[in-house]
């Protein structure tokens, strides 16, 4: 029999205030280190809507989890803090699972990517012009971010112009856990589907040789509401994970000393070259996806490696954040360093954290993401170099009560 939630000693997620919103700040909660190197790092959490989950916090634990069968993310739904995933790629198993995330996955793979690197760069770079021809100081979230990553993944679409805008207010309610009541975010939703419903069937009677077109025409089989999920997953995701990561990763380097310099931004200035190893490295260190992947529901007992046991009907919540400075998995876990990952320049199996994700539901999009960052912050590193914070570091805003972590706004300055 399961333990009531009220009498669970560690509620989730674990930045939770007494009102209920989730405060994360820009490192992991420390609890989390303090669970991974106690036990089995695997304990029972009293969740906000009153259920129970195990809570795993150690690397091989992790990826037991998220790529075994046995863990069903389908059957986890109800126990999602965030609603509406029915359909999605984020919310199915198996066969459905494969069908939907089939139609797009050849235009996420590395090479697919490499073969836009130009066009990256050069949206990039357009918008980086806007804020330096508006001056100094300047928003890089609002001005630099947020319009990069959103043209960029609604050109691949092929969304209208027009419309683009939208979608930042129908992202802010699909992502809030806590903001928002939930007849707000199925509001939201219900606009973004309409809208999408009918841009797809536009595409299947006429297709115009972008992503939407071939997610209307190769997924017309596919019911309804899978179909506009999927673009849906893409541009809420691609988007404001995407800009969230420049804004987070661009905050660390104008605010953490590495080696003899005085900022990380310092030292890529001068060392260019290390720049993929740095942002993989910050990926694993800094992961702006919550520092726990979404629930999964345990499908049969079994036994993990840290000798915890799980029995069928568990709801389990794997921490990749956690994971991701287990000293058992990396050396010096707590060090950020630019080398560690520094083959990923020359050899793509190089990709040990699990900001990602990892086994089936792995983040489709992380290719895109990772150079959508790449190029942003190698354009900051050359147009930019005297790049520094125009407010004290612990007066920049962050998201709070949202799937997706980070600054709210980034003050910047440069000279």
């Amino acid at each position: 029999m399961k333990a009531p939630a009220a009498a669970c000693p560690i509620r989730h997620p674990l930045d939770q205030g007494p009102d209920g919103v989730n405060r994360p700040g820009l490192h992991l909660n420390p609890r989390y280190h303090a669970i991974r190197d106690s036990g089995t790092g695997v304990v029972e959490v009293a969740r906000a809507n009153g259920t129970t989950a195990k809570l795993v916090t150690r690397y091989d634990d992790v990826m037991v989890v998220l790529r075994d069968p046995l863990f069903s993310r389908e059957k986890a739904l109800p126990f999602d803090d965030v609603s509406n995933l029915e359909d999605t790629i984020l919310g199915l198993d198996g066969t459905a699972h494969a069908a939907v995330r089939g139609l797009v996955k050849n235009h996420f793979t590395p090479r697919a990517i490499e073969a836009r690197r130009a066009e990256i760069e050069h949206c990039a770079a357009a918008q980086l012009q806007v804020m330096i021809g508006r001056g100094a100081p300047a928003d890089l979230l609002t001005d630099f971010a947020l319009p990069f990553a959103l043209e960029l993944i609604c050109d691949l679409l092929g969304l209208p112009e027009a419309d683009r805008a939208d979608f930042h207010r129908w992202s802010k309610a699909f992502l809030s856990h806590s903001n928002l009541s939930r007849e707000e975010a199925e509001a939201s939703l219900g606009e973004m589907h309409g809208y999408l419903a009918g841009l797809l069937q536009q595409r299947r009677d006429a297709p115009a040789g972008d992503l939407l077109s071939q997610i209307a025409v190769d997924g017309a089989h596919l019911p309804t509401h899978q179909l506009v999920m999927l673009p849906i997953a893409l541009i809420v995701g691609g988007w404001e994970t995407s800009a969230s990561s420049i804004g987070t990763f661009v905050q660390v380097l104008l605010t953490h000393p590495y080696e003899e310099y005085e900022t990380g931004y310092a030292y890529l200035v001068d060392h260019p070259a290390d720049l993929i190893g740095a942002i993989i490295e910050l990926e694993r260190m800094f992961s702006t996806s919550g520092a726990d992947d979404m629930p999964r529901y345990a499908t049969a007992d079994i036994t993990l490696p840290s000798g915890a046991h799980l029995t069928k009907g568990d709801v389990v919540i794997p921490s990749h954040d956690a994971a991701n400075y287990d000293p058992r998995a990396f050396i010096d876990p707590y060090t950020m360093n630019f080398a560690r990952f520094a083959r990923a320049a020359t050899d793509t199996t190089v990709e040990r954290h699990l900001s990602f994700g990892y086994g089936i539901h792995h983040c489709i999009g992380r290719h895109l993401g990772h150079g959508e960052v790449v190029a942003a912050i190698g354009l900051l590193l050359r147009e930019l170099p005297t790049l520094r914070l125009a407010v004290a570091a612990e007066d920049i805003p962050r998201k709070t009560g949202h799937a997706v972590g980070g600054p709210t706004h980034l003050p910047v300055t440069w000279s």
